[in-house]
């Protein structure tokens, strides 16, 4: 196995992660790396801030107030589908009910599972939180070039022993990133990516979601 297939194959969603800091060299190593990423007449819409120290704690304590608060999520676009079906109703369930029950969670436990999100807004205790903006002028292709820099950011992580978390989450209060960054109303928040070091004696570390098989995507026409 070369060692981009390494980086691809041992990403995962970590959530939770050791205090100690990323350096900030090495922040800007990834993100050198991830604008490599194709984006449509090279145009490149991405637009990055990095949070550590005490802009990191803010943000975090404002985040987890709303959360605790029950404040009404009001992300800025629809990531999901407005009325779910199979297979991705049965795939979304496996992850969410498998990850609660990896933890001991049980269903119905809506105060333990409630805390659980909860940690989504500490950032899963790592250091650096990165978070990403888009011009709200840009149409559906941007939006995919985007998600190809995101993934060059972890795949490079991974690389550089690093690992993180893509956490959709962190845009359910756009209002308070705007405050936090001083960003203008014409930016979409579109998520945050949480890095550091993993804990390895972490539990919710050694979760794994299932993957597909590539057959039961694809389609090989051939003569």
């Amino acid at each position: 196995m070369n060692a981009v297939e390494q980086a691809i194959r041992s990403r995962q969603s970590i959530r939770s992660f050791l205090p100690d800091p990323v350096p900030p060299a090495i922040i800007r190593r990834i993100l050198e790396a991830a604008t490599c990423a194709p984006s449509g007449s090279n145009i490149q819409p991405w637009q990055v801030h990095v949070l550590t120290g005490k802009r990191r704690d803010a943000l975090s304590q404002a985040l987890l107030n709303a959360h605790r608060a029950k404040e009404p999520e009001r992300r800025g676009y629809q990531y999901y589908p407005a009325e779910w079906r199979e297979p991705y109703l049965q795939r979304r369930r496996e992850t969410g009910w498998g990850l609660y029950q990896w933890l001991g969670i049980g269903k119905g436990d809506r105060e333990a599972a409630d805390e659980q999100r909860g940690h989504n807004y500490a950032f899963f205790g790592a250091p650096c939180v990165m978070m990403f903006t888009i011009d709200d002028d840009m149409g559906t292709g941007s939006w995919l070039d985007y998600g190809m820099f995101l993934q060059n950011i972890m795949v490079m992580a991974r690389g550089l022993g690093l690992d993180t978390c893509p956490q959709a989450a962190l845009a359910n209060y756009p209002d308070i990133v705007r405050e936090h960054l001083g960003l203008s109303d014409n930016q979409v928040v579109i998520c945050g990516i949480s890095i550091g070091y993993r804990d390895p004696d972490a539990l919710v570390n050694r979760y794994r979601p299932s993957r597909v098989e590539v057959d039961s995507f694809t389609v090989f026409h051939d003569d």
